[in-house]
């Protein structure tokens, strides 16, 4: 008699047999032994059915791929297909190529931008940098350093770029100083879209900038002319954190008049910062409140120190001053936290997509129309030469219908001048012949 199972009626559901059948087989594995030592063959008639045989290595091998993403508390459940470990599949596909970012650092000298970078990533990167004299740094331009570093942390590994700009506003004439760093911006969304259209598609490097932090000096009252001129022209390709640098030399009262003057000025002047993503309806009420903890410190008050002092007997990273300790990670002394936080905790990603979407999609598109704007004008200069080549052509062949017509009619003159010296020549060979005669 068949076994198959019966067919299902017209319109009826189609019964899961596929998925039975791979219940059946966790069920089977189960009931494997896990070694040929466990396996032991009955002893009775020759019509009772063989035990089951032993599981090898490359048996069980084989069975537990084809079921190794299957929860246990799915295995019995009929209804289960699978695709609910698609995000532990993309997790452990992410974890084993790694991740990169890269962050630019933007301010003057001496606002302690080396010291707020080693302090984030726990590093010591620019301990070979030498100050440079006052000379030098009056005269010198903006220059691009970048520094990468390999993190690891619980098996994920981060490649981390950091963009520096010493010399950005040492100058004494500093207005061009954001032109290296939109420079710089641009050829990185360049090499990344030749990349992107070349034919090995597979290991295109990312070092477009995903996000920049703008040093803003505590000793002014806000924004400095410069100031507005560089983030206004760097706020549609990077994502602009804005920072108070320094924040450990201002009161509270005159940090919070500072930060209320520059989200006004950044308001006034119509730069675009960047933006934190509203959290979702299902998200729970600490997440929202960390959210809103980040959304109100903006322009984060940051202090950067790796110097471990001792204060009431622990060891904490911070600065010492005659009236007390201005600790790093006390999120009521700075923002420091709550910036690493933000940073890399909660919104790596999520500077990466707006990189990739937002401003990396606007120079794409800008560029193809200037791509396009420019085989347009092509064309129009080709399409004005070739008219102009065949007026010329026409003008060629013109004179030379005009010359040929003067030929012919040379040489109808020349023909008719033939006739009548023939027809006067006739008469006289007549009367020679009469006299002869």
């Amino acid at each position: 008699m068949d076994a198959r199972p019966p067919l299902p009626p017209p319109n009826g559901p189609v019964p899961p047999v596929r998925r039975q059948a791979s219940v059946a087989l966790c069920h089977e594995l189960e009931r494997l032994p896990s070694s040929p030592s466990d396996y032991s063959p009955q002893t009775g008639n020759a019509d009772s059915p063989p035990s089951t045989p032993p599981a090898t290595p490359g048996l069980r091998r084989r069975l537990t791929r084809r079921i190794q993403y299957t929860p246990a508390k799915y295995k019995d459940d009929d209804e289960y297909i699978g695709f609910a470990t698609l995000p532990e599949q993309v997790h452990r596909k992410a974890v084993r190529r790694g991740f990169d970012f890269t962050l630019m650092v933007v301010g003057e000298s001496g606002l302690g931008k080396s010291t707020l970078v080693n302090s984030l990533f726990l590093s010591d990167l620019y301990n070979d940098r030498e100050l440079p004299s006052v000379k030098d740094q009056i005269e010198r331009t903006v220059n691009i350093e970048k520094k990468q570093l390999e993190i690891e942390e619980k098996g994920v590994r981060l490649k981390l770029t950091i963009v520096d700009t010493p010399g950005f506003n040492d100058a004494i004439n500093g207005e061009n100083s954001h032109k290296t760093l939109l420079d710089y911006v641009d050829e990185q969304f360049k090499r990344y879209l030749d990349d992107e259209s070349g034919l090995n598609r597979r290991n295109i490097i990312d070092n477009r900038v995903h996000c920049c932090l703008y040093f803003i000096s505590p000793y002014g009252h806000g924004l400095r002319q410069i100031d507005v001129q560089t983030m206004k022209k760097l706020h549609n390709k990077v994502n602009i954190v804005p920072l108070i640098a320094k924040a450990d030399i201002l009161t509270a009262q005159e940090l919070r008049r500072m930060k209320n003057r520059i989200l006004q000025e950044i308001d006034e002047y119509g730069i675009h910062i960047y933006e934190f993503p509203d959290c979702d309806s299902d998200e729970d009420e600490d997440f929202k409140q960390q959210d809103k903890e980040l959304k109100a410190s903006i322009p984060f008050a940051v202090v950067g120190c790796n110097t471990v002092v001792e204060a009431g007997g622990k060891k904490i990273r911070g600065r010492a001053y005659p009236w007390g300790i201005v600790e790093v990670d006390n999120p009521n002394h700075c923002d420091f936290v709550r910036l690493r936080q933000m940073l890399i905790s909660t919104h790596m990603q999520d500077l990466k997509d707006v990189t990739s979407d937002v401003h990396y999609e606007n120079y794409r598109a800008m560029h193809i129309r200037t791509q396009m704007t420019s085989a347009q004008k092509e064309r129009g200069k080709l399409k004005r030469e070739s008219v102009s080549n065949y007026e010329a052509v026409g003008d060629t062949e013109r004179l030379l219908e005009q010359k040929d017509a003067e030929i012919l009619r040379m040489q109808q003159m020349l023909a008719k001048m033939q006739e009548q010296l023939q027809a006067n020549n006739t008469p006289h060979q007549n009367v020679n012949g009469l006299g002869k005669l």
